[in-house]
């Protein structure tokens, strides 16, 4: 049985009348009448009585045209489904990104505007560390995803610059580092610090702990490490210590802690978006193609 049985039975079935169904269908009525009676003969019982002038549903036909008619509009519902997905304007888009930059620029605004343009896709943000997310999108759990820039992702990923931001000192209100006028690396001697895990990103770390060394803080005293932003500047207001973060912070940034500039220190944090390369969803590509477009608005005119 085929979807054509269906749409004849349907045809024939509405009409009553294999003359009118077979005009309403575009097939000849010689035609139409073999392929009811092939349609009959396959499922073991007549569907229509025939009478002089046109035909009459018997009970079992009755009850076939009913689901026959559910069957077809669920096809052309799925048809129609299918085809939204194929041209990007339907299905679900799994986004990764780190939270330091989740609260103002390129991360909202290309999650609005990308819910504002794709109005029937789902769009799933979900906050994930950096080397997470990397492992999520190889491993498809993620579509793409905002990450700390790292080197040597692999050939298997693409990666798109997405933001930058400078290093700044975050420390606890009337901290005798806010105070000072000119900040040097060299004030920052013997204070505590807090900061995330080499582990987490070795390119970034060792790109800050070189920086600092130039401008001789060449061994910060790390009392606490932790892995996101939000907790290392948590652990600032509790005034544990003091912490180099990006400047981004100042979306986020607890009452408690003040971003202070550091004069020598000329580090900034790069963020990419990251997507694997076989990932050939067109929803997608209107994501990566709006970030692209994003990026290019006035505030995002940092990008390198």
């Amino acid at each position: 049985m085929e979807l054509r049985h269906l749409r004849y039975f349907v045809g024939v079935g509405e009409e009553q009348h294999f003359g009118r169904a077979a005009e309403r269908l575009h097939i000849s009525q010689p035609a139409l009448s073999r392929q009811i009676h092939d349609l009959e003969k396959e499922i073991g019982f007549p569907l229509f009585e025939r009478l002089p002038r046109g035909v009459r549903l018997s009970a079992a036909g009755g009850l076939f045209l009913e689901d026959a008619r559910r069957i077809l509009a669920e096809v052309q519902e799925a048809a129609r489904r299918a085809g939204q997905v194929a041209r990007g304007l339907a299905g679900t888009l799994r986004i990764g990104f780190v939270e330091s930059i989740s609260w103002h620029g390129i991360v909202p605004e290309s999650f609005r505007r990308f819910r504002q343009k794709q109005a029937d896709a789902e769009l799933i943000p979900i906050p994930m560390l950096s080397l997470a997310q990397v492992d999520a999108v190889r491993t498809g759990r993620l579509d793409a995803g905002f990450i700390v820039r790292m080197t040597a992702l692999g050939e298997d990923l693409e990666q798109r610059g997405a933001s930058v931001h400078k290093v700044v000192l975050a420390a606890p209100n009337g901290h005798l580092l806010t105070r000072q006028r000119r900040l040097r690396l060299r004030d920052l001697k013997d204070v505590p610090f807090v900061c995330f895990p080499r582990r987490t990103n070795p390119f970034a770390y060792d790109q800050l702990m070189e920086a600092c060394y130039r401008g001789g803080l060449k061994s910060p005293r790390i009392v606490q490490e932790a892995d996101d932003h939000a907790t290392i500047l948590s652990l600032v207001a509790c005034r544990l210590g003091v912490a180099m973060v990006s400047d981004s912070a100042r979306w986020q940034c607890p009452r408690g802690v003040t971003l202070l500039p550091i004069v020598d220190l000329n580090v900034k944090v790069s963020f990419s978006l990251i997507w694997r390369k076989d990932n050939t969803s067109p929803l997608l590509r209107k994501f990566v193609a709006q970030v692209e477009a994003d990026k290019l608005r006035p505030r995002h005119r940092t990008m390198p």
